[in-house]
């Protein structure tokens, strides 16, 4: 944490700040009904810090895979609505994240202590493109940003990297407490040491997998990422997503293992299902 300012290093007394924040959040099936709200109240901390200092917040978030384009079962209000719950203090909502005179209107007339969701950051094709020109209408809205969306922050995308190159910028309470975490664990780990590694893509976790494979004693590989390393093995994974560009990768990474340094478990059994 030593390189990493945090948001006790900043001023934000009367200060409006854009806060990025992971809302990616499960909804129940055919529904609005968040059936998983953690990812909200785990940024709880880092807003109730801002709004004590009488700080004006602007909240973004991404929500799902719209690519670039507006999907209407991908809106952020139900998770502004949950926020809103759990803070007990209204949370507005933006029907854009920018370019809008709306947005612009509604971050200006914030209260100190008020709270105003974005869109769906990933309804502008700039944030997956790290675009600065979106990243720039983003820290037009504020004068301070925060980062509290760990899930995310490995993403080179404009709210996570490029928009913190264009305003003073800090971990929020969230963001601290995994990086300390995480340091604690790789510089002085208890043993037996595992790590489990999920998700859909293994392009995404190359760095991480390559950084574990020396300090973990044992190394769990589950979720999507787990059908390219299957694969790899020489097994038939029929419809599941694969990485044929990482299949050398996924063989390299299980030679590693075959020379000693970590056990790395693949799944052995799967469950076919839409």
């Amino acid at each position: 944490m030593a390189n990493v300012k945090s948001i006790r290093d900043l001023d934000v007394a009367d200060k409006t700040a854009l806060v990025r924040v992971d809302y990616n959040v499960p909804f129940r099936p055919g529904s609005t009904d968040i059936s998983d709200d953690s990812r909200i109240r785990a940024s709880l901390p880092t807003l109730r810090h801002l709004q004590e200092r009488g700080c004006r917040i602007i909240v973004c978030s991404h929500l799902g895979r719209p690519k670039g384009r507006v999907v209407e079962s991908l809106r952020m209000a139900p998770a502004s609505r949950r926020l809103s719950e759990l803070l007990g203090t209204p949370v507005g909502q933006a029907r854009q994240c920018v370019g809008e005179d709306e947005v612009t209107a509604a971050a200006a007339s914030l209260a100190p202590g008020g709270v105003l969701a974005l869109e769906n950051l990933r309804f502008h094709p700039g944030e997956e493109g790290n675009d600065p020109e979106f990243a720039r209408g983003l820290a037009a809205l504020a004068e301070i940003y925060i980062n509290d969306a760990f899930g995310a922050a490995h993403r080179a995308h404009a709210s996570t990297a490029a928009v913190a190159r264009l305003l003073p910028s800090a971990a929020g309470f969230l963001m601290e407490r995994e990086l300390q975490f995480l340091g604690d664990a790789l510089d002085a780990p208890e043993r037996p040491f595992a790590a489990v590694l999920g998700g859909a893509k293994v392009s995404d976790k190359i760095g991480v997998l390559e950084n574990l494979i020396g300090k973990v004693d044992l190394l769990i590989i589950g979720g999507g990422m787990a059908a390219t390393f299957i694969k790899a093995q020489g097994h038939s994974v029929g419809d599941s997503l694969v990485e044929d560009d990482r299949l050398a990768f996924a063989r390299r990474i299980m030679d590693t293992d075959q020379r000693g340094y970590a056990n790395i478990l693949i799944p052995d059994d799967v469950i076919v299902a839409d």
